[in-house]
C-alpha cells in the first residue's frame, strides 16, 4: 500500500513533468512534490502538476479555492534553488452543481469495496476534478480493473463529460523509469 501511495503522489505531480536529467532538478521536483502534498488544504478535488527548468518551477492544474493557488505557489517559492515560480494553476469556478457532483462521485468511489481502504488516507490516490460539469478522474490505481470500476462509478452520475486519466501502478512505474 505504501508503494501505491508513493506512486500516486509521484504521478499526481509528474503527469506533465519532462525528463529530469540533473540530480538538482530531481531533488527540487521531490521538494516541490512534498510542499504541495503536505499543504493541509490540498484535497482529492485538487490537482497540481509541475515542470522544472533551470530553477524555474511551472505549476499547472486546478484547485477549488483561490487561496490554495496562492499558498501552493508561496510554499514552492521558498524551496532552495527555486529562482522563480510560474503559477498557472487554475481556480475552479464556484458552482453548487460542481460541488455536488465532485462530492457524490468521491463518496461513491471511496465507498466501493475496491477503494474503501483508501478513504481514510490523508491524500487518497484518486482525485475527482470537476469543472463546469466536466469530470476528470486522476491518480493511480492498482489495475486496469480498478480503473474501469472507478470509471463506471463516475459514469453513473450526470456530467457533461467524463475523462478517465487514472493510471495503473505499472504505467506509473514505466514513466518513473524514463526519468
Amino acid at each position: 500500500m505504501s508503494a501505491r501511495f508513493t506512486a500516486a503522489l509521484l504521478l499526481l505531480l509528474s503527469l506533465s513533468t519532462p525528463a529530469l536529467a540533473k540530480t538538482e532538478n530531481l531533488q527540487m521536483f521531490r521538494d516541490v512534490q512534498r510542499q504541495v502534498l503536505r499543504y493541509p488544504h490540498f484535497t482529492i478535488f485538487d490537482s497540481v502538476s509541475t515542470q522544472i527548468d533551470n530553477g524555474v518551477v511551472t505549476l499547472t492544474g486546478k484547485v477549488t479555492m483561490p487561496y490554495k493557488r496562492e499558498e501552493i505557489a508561496r510554499r514552492v517559492s521558498k524551496i532552495a534553488g527555486v529562482q522563480r515560480v510560474d503559477n498557472r494553476i487554475e481556480v475552479l469556478p464556484v458552482s453548487q452543481f460542481d460541488d455536488q457532483l465532485r462530492l457524490g462521485i468521491a463518496r461513491a468511489i471511496y465507498r466501493d469495496p475496491a477503494f474503501v481502504g483508501f478513504a481514510s488516507m490523508v491524500n487518497p490516490p484518486i482525485h475527482v476534478i470537476v469543472d463546469h460539469g466536466r469530470v476528470t478522474l486522476e491518480g493511480v490505481v492498482n489495475s486496469e480493473v480498478e480503473r474501469m470500476i472507478a470509471r463506471s462509478i463516475a459514469g453513473s452520475f450526470t456530467a457533461f463529460q467524463l475523462k478517465n486519466e487514472l493510471k495503473t501502478e505499472a504505467e506509473v512505474k514505466q514513466e518513473l523509469e524514463k526519468l
